[in-house]
């Protein structure tokens, strides 16, 4: 069974990156440049932006991070993203989700300029990835994608489960997998909370990808023998026997899975640290776009 190692693979993607970094500066090249939005004190978002804020320093990005409280009207917050969107310094922009039940998040994705997209929620952006046309592909898809590209998971002819149709990964995700590309050409089942006979179509996965948000919904009797399996979901379970006083898990029952896959992802260490390494090859990628 090969663990396959999400923080190594972002780890070697911001080494790459920060190599170019280099060279751009070399050239007397602009420094690139994320920005990011976070409204209120979400813990998890508040954790995920700083992470996004040290990834940037670690491959020489300039970063700004632009903090409100939960109590911003709508309208401020538009007022910001046109102001990102018209700043010739600023690369790309991500505004972090979720967002105060009071703030429309389509109103917003919808306000963020495509080139700036870097997240790649924007329709123009989804459109283009489903033209099989360049664009900022969604972070995590696009993180999924890296890995198993570096790790040689042969996906041409195979049959892909993606389990969960969001917008941010399941339904990406499926497309992605489906597409005539590297890493791709899968036969693409997608499942959710209507589909019957979950587990007889689980089962027949050549690649399960879990972004369901439930915790360790997925359990060995629902794997096929030698499947690989992405676990995207990350929860936090109360653990007394923890410093930190809990533990994190995912939508897959790791220990007992990992058995049977010939590949499989750990939570944490899997597919989280390459989300923000995609991030940062959106932003890269923006700034080769200026060129």
């Amino acid at each position: 069974m090969i663990k396959i190692d999400g923080k190594a693979t972002s780890s070697k993607i911001k080494e790459e990156i920060a190599d170019e970094v280099k060279q751009l500066l070399s050239k007397g090249k602009k420094q690139p440049h994320l920005a990011a939005v976070l409204i209120g004190e979400d813990g998890a978002s508040k954790t995920y932006v700083n992470a996004k804020v040290k990834a940037c320093e670690q491959v020489g990005f300039q970063s700004t991070l632009i903090k409100k409280d939960d109590d911003i009207s709508e309208q401020a917050l538009l007022d910001i993203i046109d102001t990102l969107n018209n700043d010739e310094e600023i690369d790309g922009f991500i505004v972090q989700l979720p967002l105060p039940k009071h703030i429309d998040e389509h109103k917003v994705t919808m306000a963020i300029a495509p080139e700036k997209d870097v997240d790649g929620f924007h329709p123009t952006n989804l459109g283009k990835m489903l033209l099989n046309l360049p664009s900022f592909l969604p972070a995590t898809p696009y993180g999924i994608v890296q890995l198993l590209d570096r790790y040689n998971i042969e996906t041409a002819g195979k049959h892909c489960v993606v389990m969960g149709r969001s917008h941010i990964v399941g339904s990406p995700m499926s497309v992605l997998m489906a597409r005539n590309a590297t890493s791709a050409n899968c036969t693409v089942t997608i499942t959710h909370s209507r589909t019957q006979n979950l587990k007889e179509i689980t089962k027949s996965a050549d690649i399960l990808i879990v972004a369901i948000g439930k915790p360790e919904f997925v359990s060995a009797d629902m794997v096929k023998e030698g499947a690989t399996v992405i676990d995207v979901g990350i929860h936090r379970i109360e653990d007394n026997s923890k410093k930190k006083g809990f533990r994190l898990i995912g939508d897959v029952k790791y220990n007992e899975v990992a058995e049977k896959a010939s590949a499989i992802t750990p939570v944490p260490g899997g597919v989280g640290p390459m989300t923000i390494a995609s991030l940062l090859m959106n932003t890269l990628q923006a700034v080769k776009n200026k060129k």
